[in-house]
């Protein structure tokens, strides 16, 4: 008979950090929750629970919020608050405990010291930082240390190397789809938890926020709550009155056509199967459920190759070599019009649509996915520089979106200021060979006068809200995927 534990092992999903056999005398399996924020339908959080059943250990997930994530602030901060006791409710179903430890009692290897457990699981993270932290884990740690691909449907190692565009993963992906877009199953552990009486804990409900010196310059947005019974509520609308016309209306920013889902999936609480799977089931027709998955699976999944392959995915440098060329021949271009980033930020230009773009983002952490790409490329146009340009949509973007600070916007960055995953273009001055967009041809695709009113309309419902307003406590044009 195959050895269990080394079949779970062995899913492509898994990575081994640090390799041998799980600690026999050891408690628990633990399961360190930081991308995949929810208790369902989390391949990280089923392999621990299929481990922990081999091994007859329970099984306690530590989450552990702290206040230096790179770039997050309390608009992000407040997000992620509002979805923690679905996250306690949801491992009571599946028997399996929570110890939630916001900081400063927020340190993972003294809770395993307490603990003592068998072993331990992660989940996959593309980004810089929450790899380096993976690192120095599987370093110090003094058990096996396995991290689940739990946030994409095909794992994204199968891939192996950076793809140049959607045309080259898509295949690739498509291939494994039969394998892997498949229900995750929710298994239950056999042991339940059972805290030891001295163990510290926060209880979930606790305003552990108030306490955070944290960037509070941007405020928390009432019209969007975090969560995953949130996230499914969404689903479910989407669903139910937008999937069978989305093909149509999802690039009309004037218009209810996408799914909203972007900042769930950036924060876990929903995962990328629950979605796909309930879209497949939908009674919409096949042309729209396709073209939705063509935005949550290869879209979504080729900007998450982007970041685990390139090293540079945040910055300048990740642009390719036609592009450098033709950007260094119009470096000197003469620009229409130069904005500082106050009348930037505070949407002063002299456009209408990128102003209510940029308000709208201010204003409930999202903008549509059309007005993104726009958005980005006039600040190309509108800047001395495209480092200036480069550097002002990754700040913005992951200052006010509720998904910024993910693999999708700065691929979208990449695609519109340097020609990621797109190809050479008609010559342009300011922009060489990259693709433009403009007022007109915005124009002639949705209308903009009831988009810009709609904006205009928003703002006086709500109160302003500018870069310095501060917490009352204190071929077909894709980049950013059309969720």
């Amino acid at each position: 008979m195959p050895d269990p534990i080394q079949l779970l092992e062995d899913d492509p999903r898994v990575l081994v950090r640090r390799g041998g056999a799980p600690d026999p005398e050891g408690s628990c399996v633990v399961y360190w929750m930081q991308r995949s924020q929810r208790a369902f339908d989390n391949p990280a959080l089923n392999v621990a629970i299929e481990a922990a059943n081999v091994l007859a250990k329970p099984v306690v997930v530590f989450f552990a919020p702290v206040p230096f994530y790179p770039h997050a602030n309390l608009r992000h901060y407040s997000f992620l608050a509002e979805g923690v006791s679905d996250i306690e409710a949801g491992l009571a179903r599946r028997r399996v405990g929570l110890v939630f430890r916001p900081w400063p009692e927020h340190r993972l290897l003294p809770f395993l010291d307490e603990v003592r457990p068998a072993l331990l699981v992660g989940d996959e993270n593309p980004m810089r930082e929450p790899e380096q932290w993976r690192e120095k884990v599987a370093r110090r740690v003094k058990v096996p240390f396995w991290t689940v691909d739990a946030d994409v449907i095909v794992p994204s190692r199968l891939m192996t190397k950076e793809h140049y565009a959607a045309r080259t993963i898509r295949p690739r992906i498509h291939e494994q789809l039969e394998r892997f877009l498949v229900p995750p199953g929710n298994p239950v552990a056999r042991l339940a938890w059972k805290a030891p009486r001295a163990l510290k804990q926060a209880a979930v409900t606790a305003d552990f926020l108030g306490a955070w010196k944290i960037d509070r310059s941007v405020s928390a947005v009432g019209r969007i709550r975090g969560g995953s019974a949130a996230a499914m509520r969404v689903l479910r609308t989407f669903l139910t009155q937008r999937l069978t016309g989305y093909p149509e209306r999802r690039n009309h920013p004037e218009i209810a056509g996408t799914s909203g889902l972007s900042p769930y999936l950036h924060f876990g609480q929903i995962g990328p199967h629950t979605v796909a799977l309930a879209v497949q089931r939908s009674n919409a027709p096949k042309g729209a459920k396709d073209a939705f998955l063509e935005q949550l699976i290869v879209r979504r999944e080729l900007a998450i190759n982007f970041v685990r392959f390139n090293a540079d995915y945040d910055n300048l440098e990740s642009l390719e070599e036609w592009a450098r060329r033709s950007l260094a021949q119009h470096a000197r271009d003469p620009r229409p019009v130069i904005y500082d980033d106050r009348q930037l930020e505070a949407g002063e230009t002299g456009d209408p649509l990128w102003n209510g773009a940029q308000r709208h983002m201010v204003l409930t952490g999202w903008m549509h996915n059309y007005l993104r790409m726009y958005w980005a490329k006039k600040l190309l146009e509108w800047s001395p520089s495209v480092a200036v340009a480069y550097h002002r949509a990754v700040e913005w973007n992951d200052k006010y979106e509720l998904d910024g600070r993910d693999p999708n916007g700065y691929a979208g960055i990449a695609w519109a200021l340097v020609g990621k995953h797109d190809r050479p273009w008609f010559e342009r001055p300011v922009f060489g060979q990259i693709r433009s967009m403009s007022y007109e041809g915005a124009r002639r695709k949705f209308d903009v006068d009831a988009y810009v009113q709609q904006i205009a309309s928003e703002r006086e419902r709500q109160e302003p809200q500018g870069p310095s307003t501060r917490d009352a406590r204190s071929g077909r044009r894709e980049s950013f995927t059309g969720l």
